[in-house]
């Protein structure tokens, strides 16, 4: 009972691959469009966010709240997806938004150029330029995208436990390999384990009902839970009333704690 994320550049064979683990394994397959749906508001339209994971940014100093908005309603909706385990995640940063969480295998797929391009060709009726230009684009948009929201490269390999390059291999033959890791108890989710979890969900929970409350909607707070019982750190003196408010209207929560963010002087 794991938890598996697979990060991909534009026709790589991702989708593919998590299509069928999901089958081999009985997980239940998540991607980006069933993401958006949940994680969608009435501030926030499932079209804006699909565009801010799909566009990053022209001046990305100038959105940094929005930035923080976004992620901790897609989050929300991710961790809320997964708190059973059981469950795969194909689409930009699921290793990152679930940074930390038990049981959790981050895959990287490659593909050879030619492949890629004679898939785009197939799926989208491009010429040979016009492949290759969609696909240096969605490429160079992913990675911009994850230097936006968490500052790092979205090609290093240390981000992830496994690297398939599809160069010599099928997808069927990945995803065998895949699947044997699974099989065997590798990336296995304890009671303990799931107990995390669903803190991470409770948490996530949280930051995104403060982000979408109007009267919270201006905070910024880190977040944890443990047992249900939930730290806030961040500063919110004139908004107390209305962050208890908001904490104690998220299933789960059964206690808050606020501590203060401190500042530090060189």
């Amino acid at each position: 009972m794991a938890i598996i994320t697979i990060s991909r550049g534009t026709f790589s064979g991702g989708k593919a691959l998590a299509e069928c683990l999901a089958k081999r394994l009985g997980y239940r397959c998540i991607d980006r469009d069933m993401l958006v749906r949940r994680a969608a508001t009435p501030r926030v339209s499932p079209y804006d966010l699909r565009a801010a994971l799909e566009f990053p940014p022209v001046y990305p100093g100038r959105f940094n709240h929005t930035r923080y908005i976004y992620l901790a309603l897609i989050q929300a909706a991710l961790t809320e997806e997964v708190r059973s385990g059981c469950a795969i995640y194909h689409g930009l940063g699921g290793h990152l938004l679930l940074k930390g969480a038990p049981g959790l295998l981050r895959l990287r797929i490659i593909a050879p150029i030619e492949h890629r391009i004679r898939v785009a060709r197939d799926q989208l009726g491009l010429s040979r330029g016009e492949a290759v230009s969609h696909i240096d684009s969605m490429d160079r948009d992913r990675r911009k995208w994850t230097q936006f929201l968490y500052g790092l490269d979205w090609g290093d390999p240390a981000l992830y436990d496994l690297l398939i390059n599809l160069e010599h291999a099928t997808v069927e033959q990945a995803c065998h390999a895949v699947a044997s890791l699974i099989d065997c108890g590798a990336f296995a989710v304890s009671a303990e384990g799931l107990a995390t979890l669903n803190d991470l969900a409770i948490a996530s929970a949280v930051r995104a009902a403060l982000a979408q409350d109007p009267y919270t909607v201006n905070l910024e707070f880190e977040v944890e839970s443990h047992g249900g019982s939930v730290c806030l750190h961040g500063d919110c003196v004139e908004e107390m009333a209305a962050v208890q408010r908001v904490v104690a209207s998220v299933s789960g929560v059964n206690g808050l704690r606020i501590e203060p963010s401190v500042l530090t002087v060189d």
